[in-house]
């Protein structure tokens, strides 16, 4: 605003924070698990993957995981909630599969969470309270409807798709 100027007002909302959703999706179960966490820490992950473990897979020896690279996504979390034989022991529960840096399309976690945002957070959402409302509902339905991801990418798309990046395509797969 300057002397001889009109005050101008933005049309954008202000930004009221942030929070972080973590998300578990099990493609055999067709079953999704969601938790709206304020902060996306270490413990954070270490706490939503025990959970997920303890909740709903106490019986699983192993739970075979795939997941983004984020800094944060290692058994090395579990070191900072639990004893060191503790962690150790759930740690070994998991094995853990990175998608690769560009290819987060790859996790079925990262389909949901994109179907989340385009049929539950497109709007504005006031407050996490609500937030957490919000994403629990979905979640909710789409478990006792049971819905899906349908999985189109084959063996053959990913040597179309992808034989540029691999000197030998016969050997890719």
């Amino acid at each position: 605003m300057s002397p001889g100027k009109a005050k101008r007002y933005d049309y954008e909302y202000g930004k009221q924070g942030s929070c972080c959703v973590f998300l578990a999706f099990d493609p055999h179960r067709k079953f999704r698990y969601v938790e709206v966490r304020d902060r996306r820490t270490a413990v954070d992950y270490a706490e939503f993957m025990q959970c997920l473990l303890t909740c709903y897979y106490p019986q699983a020896e192993k739970i075979g995981l795939v997941q983004d690279n984020l800094n944060t996504h290692t058994p090395g979390a579990f070191y900072e909630i639990l004893s060191a034989d503790q962690a150790f022991e759930l740690g070994t529960r998991f094995e853990l599969h990175y998608t690769p840096k560009k290819g987060s399309w790859l996790n079925m976690a990262e389909i949901e969470l994109a179907a989340l945002c385009k049929q539950c957070l497109s709007g504005r959402i006031a407050d996490v309270v609500q937030l957490r409302q919000e994403v629990l509902a979905w979640a909710g339905i789409g478990n006792q409807k049971r819905c899906g991801v349908a999985w189109t990418f084959a063996k053959a798309d990913a040597r179309a798709n992808l034989g540029r990046h691999y000197t030998d395509v016969n050997k890719l797969f």
